[in-house]
Parts: C-alpha cells; sequence; structure tokens
C-alpha cells in the first residue's frame, strides 16, 4: 500500500512560528515551534524556517510546502502585504525563498483564507459549499469558500469583515472607532473593558490593562461588569455575521480562536442580534458553528494549501 503523501507547513505568526511535517491522513508527523523574532527581519527569519524544514524533512519525501501568514499577502506574486506584527517584512517575496530552498511547488496566503481552507477541508465546514470563517483572535478578519473555492478579491483582500463600521463609537481598533472589530475580537473586548472601567471602576474584579482572557474569566466567575462586555461583544458578532448571511447566503459560518472558548457566554446576544438583523430565509440557511480544529488549525491551514500546491 502506497505511504500517504507528506507536505512541508510553515504557519508565520507575529510571535510565533510553527514548521511541521504534515501528512493529510493523520496530521502532525513531526513540529518545531519557536519566536518568529521578527524583529530580525524576513531574510534571517525564513532561512531559519527553511534550516527547521529540512531538518524535519531529513528522510521524507516531500509532495509540496503550505505557507500560512499572519498578515496581509498576496498570492499573486507570492509577497507579504502589510504586516502590523512584522515589520519590514512588506514585500518580501516569501514563497520564492522556499521554491528556491526546496524545489517543490509552494502555495502561501494569509492565515484567515488557509483556516478557512482547513476548516473546510477537515473541518468543521467540511462538505459546505459556502462557508466564511472567521478569526476572532487578537483581531477579526474573515476568509469566504464560495462554490467551493476559496474567494480572494481582485486585491487579495476580501474577508477583512473587522474593518466594516458598526457603531457610530467603539473601541479605536484599526485606527476607525466603531468597526466590527472593535467588540468582536481580542483587541476588541480590552477595549471594551477599558471603557467600562473609567464608568465602572471599583466595581468588577479587573484591573486597568485587562485582556480579553481575564474579561472571559471573570465572566466565566460571574462578574457582572465582565458579563456585560461579552454581551456587548456578541451583539456586534451577530450584527456582523448578519450581514455576511444575508449579503452571501452562507451555508455554514465558522468562528475561531476567543469564540471556540467562550462560545456559551457570546452566543446568547449573538443569535438575539441574529434573530433580528438577519432576513429569516439567510438565517435558516446558515450554521454558526466554532471552529473544530482547535489548537491545530495552523498546521492544517498550512496543509490545506500545502495540497493545493500540490494538486
Amino acid at each position: 500500500m502506497k505511504n500517504a503523501p507528506l507536505f512541508l507547513g510553515i504557519d508565520i505568526g507575529g510571535t510565533k512560528t510553527a514548521v511541521s511535517i504534515l501528512s493529510g491522513t493523520s496530521g502532525v508527523v513531526a513540529k518545531e515551534r519557536y519566536a518568529t523574532c521578527g524583529e530580525d527581519g524576513p531574510e534571517r527569519c525564513v532561512q531559519k524556517m527553511i534550516e527547521t524544514g529540512h531538518h524535519l524533512a531529513a528522510g521524507h519525501e516531500l509532495s509540496g510546502i503550505g505557507i500560512s501568514v499572519g498578515a496581509m499577502f498576496d498570492p499573486a506574486t507570492g509577497c507579504f502585504g502589510d504586516a502590523p506584527h512584522l515589520p519590514g517584512w512588506r514585500g518580501y517575496p516569501v514563497v520564492k525563498a522556499f521554491e528556491e530552498a526546496f524545489s517543490l511547488p509552494v502555495a502561501a496566503d494569509n492565515d484567515a483564507n488557509a483556516c478557512a481552507l482547513a476548516e473546510w477541508r477537515y473541518g468543521a465546514g467540511k462538505g459546505s459549499q459556502h462557508m466564511a470563517f472567521l478569526t476572532f483572535g487578537t483581531g477579526l478578519g474573515a476568509g469566504f469558500i464560495l462554490n467551493g473555492m476559496i474567494y480572494r478579491g481582485a486585491s487579495s483582500l476580501a474577508g477583512e469583515i473587522g474593518a466594516t463600521r458598526v457603531a457610530e463609537d467603539g473601541p479605536p481598533v484599526r485606527g476607525k472607532p466603531g468597526c466590527l472589530e472593535g467588540f468582536a475580537s481580542g483587541a476588541g473586548i480590552a477595549g471594551l473593558a477599558e471603557r467600562a472601567l473609567r464608568i465602572h471602576r471599583g466595581k468588577s474584579c479587573l484591573t486597568e490593562g485587562a485582556c480579553a482572557r481575564d474579561v472571559a474569566e471573570g465572566a466565566m466567575a460571574g462578574d457582572a461588569l465582565c458579563l456585560e462586555i461579552l454581551n456587548e461583544s456578541g451583539d456586534y458578532l451577530g450584527r456582523g455575521l448578519a450581514i455576511l448571511m444575508d449579503l452571501l447566503n452562507l451555508e455554514v459560518i465558522v468562528i475561531g480562536s476567543i469564540f471556540t472558548r467562550c462560545e456559551a457566554l457570546l452566543r446568547p446576544a449573538m443569535e438575539a442580534a441574529l434573530e433580528r438583523d438577519a432576513m429569516p430565509l439567510t438565517r435558516e440557511a446558515c450554521r454558526v458553528v466554532p471552529a473544530a480544529l482547535g489548537e491545530h488549525i495552523g498546521d492544517y491551514a498550512a496543509l490545506a494549501l500545502a495540497v493545493e500546491a500540490s494538486s
């Protein structure tokens, strides 16, 4: 029986990088994870990824390489776009670097698109034709599968749902007060907590500098202010999802990171907003579910791209 093909996966985040050998049938075969140290510049960082990849690949025959990038990315050129957490990486040709180092087909994309492909191939969106994946981590981005294909848009910028203005004012995430990311993201929840503390100081377990994790832990412990913050976040999340449902008539919306951990706290207000804002027929056609791949979603995102590269 022929062995399943193996792939090299690279998951480049603003703080952490993972280099993995991946199988389409059994997932991670080998893996190394380390600090990205993006301030060292792309050449030095990518050279370390290449050396780690060669080390892990020793004795294995690889079929392709997938690279998931925590930044804007142009698949047409194989180059980084704006990368707030990786200063100096804009324009770096990472696809070319890996092609030259391994002589293998390489595919790369931003992490929202890559994770959308992963959840569509292997996770909660499997079997659908019209799906959106929302990151809901530090920021809020989306990847779309439409008619069974990844949709990137004219400038590879499709999916910037976090930039959509949903209120007159709000935490100034992206330099755009009132945008959805200011309410439905880790940075947004931290901003809501900062605002709430100015108004209700001393009436909560929260302290100055509270992050989304602090708010979630407080809410789980029954802190009224933390519950109010996540209720507001869930409400605005629902408003954003209603836009996606009515605009794209999706079958499933998969949401990662914070939503997978705080679904019970966010869903009631989210569902109420969907009931209020989405058209009944588009709402009934669409499931909203947490991501299924959990902490391994970055590995599967790289795998999904690698499979795409080799097909």
